[in-house]
């Protein structure tokens, strides 16, 4: 392997290993000095916090930031832009592409070390998130570090982290022609479901691959995984996503959580129809949070099979849509809590848990948040499960679908309070003038609007209407292009979230079933998503909703109480330079997008466009919400931000498509 002269492999693995051990999941980079401040995760820590005690960027130092180099997966197909690199002990390492390649790159000069891809198999070309890897795993074994992915096909590859060989001693050969001895685990083999080691799992059965990284939690190694969007589906048979753990220095298999609770299983009874045994889905495609200490893992869910329909499925659904808190170590669950009673709206949960340690009415108090694209954060102890605050049951709409019983309520947090639009009603609609504001009426005319936990509604519905109208849509409020981010020093958490409805038009599974070329499962369920929704539309080429069409909200999770809110980026040009807005101060509108942030001792940092379409990366104060400083950037940014110090300097990463921008001050 070439090494760069700047790269120095001395001192930093002690401290690493001192970390892992002792099970300090928060702050991550606070243990190092200055000269290299480490992002170990795709959240940088365990917390998921996306927080860097890295300093030498300032307020007043930050319009001098230029490009110190780009580094470029567009030669291993890389697109998305949704894998944060993980800096440690020196080396850069993160995924790219649609086979996954493993890459490890220098940090000073953007040079490709190393890079590793597993040989093909069919079983990663069905996989609808390829390109989604999100970042890497790390640990130490022996002395040496070592890298562990998840690849599209669902094999857990361990690689030396300075070479990029497979590991030698762990896991077992698998029968695929040019597969390493040793290295990798198939992880179909310990789901229990036949399957081909080359093909994969038949798709009659279901599917199965994974979008986000394991996560090392002292001794085990916890898998995830993800399934086919719910969306794209409109046959009810699947495969549950269960949770798997294995050993991290051998891969020995460990454990088994079954998200789809089997006879004598807690939750078992919420799975009504016997649809427990040729259903499922449920699983944890965003990505995961440990406590280190407590040895606890917390697994984000989504729903069950199919968005927006579930009659074939009655009952609230356990474990769909849920915060699970699992034993590490043994895979027994700890405490969960369901976000979401028999989810037929498409609100899995879309980002990682954030931990922070607060103090609430003088009490010291362990806290993990998750975040929820319908624009709520459920807080929780993070040992008990308890709620920080009370959740009140409140009484949700019911459906009018044929076959579909809905829960007739549903958890809603009392505090914090929602941090961008629940539910879309006249009053939401655009007032910049009483003309824009019945122009607004008359393109939701069509549209049937209502509160949060609105359900969809059919083609022939009795109330005339071409569909339903989902506020938040299936994309947010919050969603997993934008991660939260939190100070543990302050208890702040930091939210990127849009304005945004979803308009959903039920039609007959076999219709829906037409739009999609590989479908999973045989039985064609009663009602699917349809294309004939459509969306409304403003005859101004103006957005429907008030502003802020975007915003980033600060929340004092100490008090559950909004410390601030602004909106994020600029005013959209084709809203500022719109006819109808000719004599109007509209103010800033914000530019509709959910933007990437990163947090340090001196600042909130995110990229968004502004009103002259320019990409910009903005520094923003944390306990005001004023920016700082702004500087213009060559791309917009597709996911997480990160930022780290390597050899005494300061870098902010960008994830711009099949790009890494790194950003810095001049030498």
């Amino acid at each position: 392997m070439k090494k760069s002269p700047a790269i120095s492999r001395s001192g930093t693995r002690p401290r690493i290993a001192a970390m892992l051990a002792f099970g300090l999941a928060f702050g991550a980079g606070s243990l190092f000095a200055q000269d290299a401040v480490e992002w170990l995760t795709l959240g940088n820590d365990f917390a998921n916090t996306r927080y860097s005690e890295s300093t030498q960027i300032t307020a007043d130092n930050f319009d001098r930031l230029e490009v110190a180099w780009v580094w470029d997966g567009a030669s291993m197909g890389a697109v998305s832009g949704r894998s944060t690199p993980s800096y440690i002990d020196g080396v850069l390492y993160t995924v790219a592409g649609y086979r996954r390649h493993v890459v490890a790159i220098d940090p000073a000069s953007g040079e490709t070390l190393w890079s590793y891809r597993l040989p093909h198999t069919r079983r990663w070309e069905y996989s609808m998130r390829a390109d989604y890897g999100k970042g890497v795993g790390y640990d130490i074994v022996d002395g040496r570090g070592v890298i562990y992915i998840i690849t599209p096909g669902f094999f857990l590859v361990a690689l030396d982290a300075e070479t990029g060989a497979p590991l030698e001693g762990f896991g077992s050969p698998v029968p695929v022609d040019g597969f390493p001895e040793s290295g990798v685990v198939d992880l179909l083999a310990d789901l229990g479901h036949p399957y081909d080691p080359y093909e994969g799992i038949p798709l009659e059965t279901g599917y199965i691959t994974s979008s986000s990284p394991p996560m090392v939690i002292n001794d085990t190694v916890v898998i995830g995984n993800s399934a086919e969007q719910g969306y794209n589906q409109a046959r009810i048979e699947n495969i549950p996503g269960d949770i798997l753990g294995y050993d991290k220095t051998t891969g020995e298999f460990k454990w088994k959580f079954n998200v789809i609770p089997r006879p004598g299983e807690y939750g078992h009874e919420t799975w009504e129809n016997d649809a427990w045994q040729w259903t499922g889905d449920v699983s944890s495609w965003a990505p995961l949070s440990a406590d280190l200490e407590n040895n606890i893992v917390y697994i984000p869910t989504n729903g069950a099979t199919i968005d927006y329909y579930g009659g074939f499925r009655p009952g609230d659904n356990l474990y769909g849509t849920s915060l699970i808190a699992l034993d590490a170590g043994t895979g027994e669950r700890v405490w969960h809590f369901q976000t979401v009673k028999h989810d037929i709206w498409n609100y899995d949960n879309p980002q990682a848990p954030v931990l922070l340690d607060l103090n609430v009415d003088g009490q010291a108090v362990p806290a993990v948040m998750q975040v929820t694209k319908q624009s709520f954060v459920y807080a929780f102890n993070r040992v008990t499960g308890e709620p920080i605050w009370p959740f009140e049951e409140r009484e949700v709409p019911p459906s009018i679908v044929p076959g579909e019983v809905l829960s007739p309520t549903q958890p809603f947090p009392t505090r914090p309070a929602p941090f961008d639009m629940q539910g879309v009603a006249i009053d939401d609609l655009v007032d910049f003038t009483p003309e824009l504001r019945q122009q607004a009426i008359a393109a939701m005319a069509d549209y049937q609007m209502g509160p949060l936990f609105n359900p969809p509604i059919h083609r022939d519905n009795p109330l005339g209407k071409r569909a339903s109208l989902i506020c938040p849509g299936g994309g947010g409020g919050a969603n997993i292009t934008a991660p939260s981010v939190a100070d543990p020093n302050t208890g702040y958490l930091y939210v990127s979230s849009q304005k945004a409805c979803s308009p959903v038009q039920l039609v007959p599974g076999e219709e829906a079933d037409l739009q999609y070329e590989e479908p999973t499962g045989t039985t064609f369920a009663q009602y699917a998503d349809g294309p004939g929704g459509g969306a409304p539309r403003h005859p101004a080429n103006i957005p429907l909703y008030k502003p802020p069409y975007s915003r980033i909200t600060a929340i004092d999770m100490n008090t559950g109480e909004h410390a601030w809110m602004i909106p994020a980026g600029g005013t959209p040009s084709r809203v500022l330079n719109n006819p109808a807005m000719e004599g109007l101060d509209i103010g800033n509108t914000g530019s509709g997008n959910i933007v990437p942030m990163t947090i340090t001792p001196n600042m909130l940092v995110y990229s968004d466009v502004n009103s002259e379409d320019q990409v910009m990366l903005y520094a923003v104060d944390k306990a005001t919400g004023e920016t700082m400083a702004e500087v213009e950037v060559p791309e917009r940014s597709r996911y997480g931000m990160s930022t780290w110090t390597h050899d005494g300097r300061q870098y902010i990463i960008l994830q711009t498509g099949p790009r890494l921008t790194a950003m810095a001050l001049p030498e």
